[in-house]
């Protein structure tokens, strides 16, 4: 996790689980002009869009009074859904079976993005099974994962 979304996390975690939610994550995007700080939220009853809105709220009124962000951005809360992005090492156990899409920061045999089993965590790497194979990644070089969204019939 890069030093600015380890320390907004530090600043925002506290204000979502006081909530009684829980943080999944944070994307912090800055492209120019144009940052967004998205932040996840999870509950096992589900986040409803007054969920979504108090957060919103709550950690508006934290970012204005710490101003951990430069310039103009964008907040964005919303739960992971269905494509949930995966942060952790224990988000990757959570969802060991699944398909998931993998996003490198650098390549490995020549290509960033792999889509497979998700196959488990060992010690920090991220399990892949692929075409016959199976790939270790150490969590340190995903840049992005996302589950692939099942619809079971």
């Amino acid at each position: 996790m890069a030093i600015k979304d380890a320390a907004l996390q530090a600043l925002i975690e506290p204000v979502v689980t006081s909530m009684g939610l829980e943080l999944w994550g944070i994307d912090y995007l800055s492209q120019g002009k144009h940052t967004r700080l998205v932040i996840y939220i999870e509950h096992d009853d589900g986040v409803t869009v007054d969920d979504c809105a108090d957060v919103s709220r709550q950690v508006s009124a934290v970012l204005d009074v710490e101003d951990p962000i430069h310039g103009e951005y964008r907040l964005e809360v919303s739960s992971p859904g269905m494509d949930r992005p995966l942060f952790t090492l224990d988000h990757f156990t959570r969802y060991r079976g699944h398909q998931v899409n993998i996003k490198l920061r650098t390549p490995f045999d020549g290509r960033r993005k792999f889509q497979g089993l998700l196959a488990g965590v060992e010690g920090d790497d991220v399990l892949l099974q692929l075409d016959g194979e199976e790939y270790c990644f150490p969590i340190d070089t995903i840049d992005q994962a996302r589950l692939v969204p099942r619809f079971d019939d």
